[in-house]
């Protein structure tokens, strides 16, 4: 399957992130008008009472072929306080452009070290059109950026950290959900102590496929990956449809009770998986999102 892979030519030497999909940006909401209000104004309570930290941007360049997502680096050597106030994948931030009317919410790609040994966030951030994220993905390199204080808990890991109580970890991504699962396999989650931890990664098509420069390192640490495309090529000989229904077909859980699942990514995706997961005899508990 991933052989196929390799029609693609391989992005720039890279380090990139992605938009928090615990905002569910995208989906819905069924919010009435008092609700709705109530959200807006809380929304810039928070905005407004944020700590904001100047930072040049240090790379941005396109993650895919079809430039639908982009590599956005920044510099946060200057800022070391925020730098090791980031500690667990999955954790994310507000970052403000010049001249966009609000922030845009994005989870930290790179593992926690990269902040304090390069002194640098990453992300993968999928370019809306119109949008901050679209701003954020026309700037250059020195341009300046602000950053919110760091967000959030990340992914308990600690419930499925063990490699020897959870020598199974089943790990699912969609669309730009892979980039905390980047900064979860990046972050020394012990992958090459267990005997099966597999990434099921979903995308419409390997021109929207983000870090396949990374599978081969990936792979070597111990992590199986397992890509799923929605509307594939002719060419493409590995997993079609969705996520779900890929791991419904090739489940494999030898022993529910020492099986963790971390997943990030579309609703619906997470919903059908968890349900499989449970079914199966895996514990909710040990099944991992970021809240």
């Amino acid at each position: 399957m991933l052989r196929d892979l390799l029609l693609l030519p391989p992005p720039p030497f890279l380090r990139p992130m992605s938009l928090l999909p615990r905002l569910r940006i995208g989906v819905p909401f069924t919010f009435g008008p008092s609700r709705r209000a109530l959200t807006v104004l809380a929304t810039a309570a928070w905005q407004g009472a944020a700590t904001w930290t100047p930072a040049p941007i240090s790379l941005v360049a396109p993650a895919d072929a079809d430039a639908t997502l982009f590599h956005v680096a920044v510099d946060v050597s200057d800022s070391p306080d925020l730098a090791f106030s980031f500690t667990s994948p999955g954790q994310y931030l507000q970052l403000r452009v010049p001249d966009a009317k609000k922030p845009v919410f994005l989870a930290i790609a790179s593992p926690p070290y990269f902040a304090v040994s390069r002194g640098e966030f990453q992300f993968l951030v999928k370019r809306f059109p119109g949008s901050t994220a679209d701003l954020l993905c026309g700037l250059e390199r020195g341009d300046v950026v602000e950053l919110s204080e760091v967000m959030g808990r990340g992914f308990p890991i600690e419930r499925i950290s063990s490699p020897d109580a959870f020598p199974t970890v089943l790990i699912f991504a969609t669309g730009s959900g892979i980039s905390p699962i980047r900064s979860l396999i990046e972050s020394c989650f012990n992958t090459n102590e267990r005997s099966d931890v597999r990434l099921y990664y979903g995308i419409r098509n390997l021109q929207r496929m983000a870090y396949q420069d990374r599978f081969k390192d990936w792979e070597s640490s111990g992590v199986k990956i397992i890509p799923v495309l929605s509307q594939p090529d002719e060419r493409w000989s590995g997993e079609r449809g969705y996520v779900q229904a890929a791991f419904s077909r090739d489940k494999r859980i030898l022993n529910p009770l020492s099986t963790g699942a971390v997943l990030c990514g579309h609703r619906q995706m997470a919903e059908d998986v968890t349900s499989e997961l449970v079914a199966s005899g895996v514990s909710n508990e040990k099944i991992l999102m970021n809240i």
